[in-house]
């Protein structure tokens, strides 16, 4: 579990991770510091000396970014009224003193975000999950890939964010999917709202999401130990996972029906119009226009994606590192995803 901690002495930090790490993944910020990066996820932790107006603004800051985190845990030491009232009306929803209160809240509030991810998921993610896993699990097991799992997973997506908007798939998808199967149900997602944001026809739409389905279908054939490690991969590692839309599209290729706007996709996906992307280093004019739609789809997506070692990037920040890959990105369609990354 995430815990942003927020503090206006630097030594406190040190002093928390040896009391919370390694059962938690400490997160700090230190008051007046400059704009640190906090998501929508875990637990807000705030130590400060409430007394002082100046640091009641700061943390007043902290928390307009914050609005969605619902567990606000506030540590006045010795529990001075004045302090503790000051943190009620700052939003605390609980105000704990010594140690061991901390760590007992944290536990409370674990337990209770586990019974809350033992929820029934509604039936359209259990059923576009349950899709991958069944592709995935025909790619390791040797078996043949039907395409009709891809074709049900994709079209219930489809009717998903048609009905309901992307920003209720994307919170759906974070809550009850980590890993592999939550990046792809983001992708595909992300890809199919952009697809339908700037109208393309249905069969469009259909066709942009099923290269989305199938783009990281490679990935079964990548060690686990490097696709589920916690943290920047090495040299070796990052050249074994660059192979897996080289492995995508071989599994693909001799599919009937497979449409060659698909391949395409599950190929290129991280190809660069300035040549630098991988497997085949295309420049420009060699990059469709679908391509460059999921390329766009599949960085967000994966900088918006909750990860047991990093907390999910605020979908307004993963807009602007989009932004700033002008050269590698069409400057148009990044201009046009605008409403996808911010509104949609």
């Amino acid at each position: 579990m995430l815990v942003h901690f927020v503090t206006d002495e630097p030594t406190k930090i040190p002093a928390i991770r040896a009391m919370l790490e390694p059962r938690y993944h400490i997160v700090p910020q230190l008051l007046g510091a400059g704009d640190t990066q906090i998501s929508s996820n875990g637990v807000l932790m705030v130590d400060a000396d409430l007394r002082k107006e100046v640091r009641v603004e700061q943390i007043r800051l902290v928390l307009r970014k914050l609005s969605r985190i619902s567990e606000k845990l506030f540590v006045v030491q010795n529990h001075l009224r004045s302090m503790v009232a000051q943190a009620y009306a700052l939003g605390a929803t609980s105000v704990v003193s010594r140690p061991r209160e901390i760590i007992f809240k944290l536990a409370q509030i674990e337990v209770a975000e586990k019974a809350a991810k033992t929820a029934v998921a509604p039936p359209e993610i259990t059923d576009s999950a349950a899709a991958f896993a069944s592709m995935f699990s025909a790619v390791r097991a040797g078996k043949a890939i039907k395409l009709s799992d891809a074709e049900r997973a994709t079209s219930q997506i489809i009717n998903s964010i048609m009905q309901n908007g992307l920003t209720p798939w994307l919170e759906e998808v974070r809550r009850y999917h980590e890993g592999t199967f939550q990046h792809c149900l983001l992708v595909t997602g992300v890809a199919v709202g952009f697809a339908l944001d700037i109208g393309f026809a249905s069969p469009d739409v259909k066709r942009l999401g099923m290269a989305a389905t199938f783009h990281d279908l490679g990935k079964a054939h990548i060690p686990l130990s490097i696709l589920d490690k916690p943290g920047r991969l090495d040299p070796g590692e990052e050249e074994i996972m660059r192979r897996h839309p080289a492995i995508g599209y071989d599994l693909l290729k001799d599919i009937p029906s497979m449409g060659p706007e698909i391949l395409d996709g599950v190929r290129h996906h991280h190809e660069y119009l300035d040549g630098s992307g991988y497997p085949d280093g295309l420049t420009a004019p060699e990059i469709s226009d679908l391509v460059r739609l999921l390329t766009i789809s599949d960085i967000f997506a994966a900088l918006i994606e909750v990860r047991p070692y990093r907390p999910p990037m605020l979908r307004q920040d993963a807009y602007k590192i989009l932004c700033g890959m002008d050269g590698k990105l069409e400057r148009s369609l990044v201009k046009a995803f605008r409403n996808v990354a911010l509104v949609a």
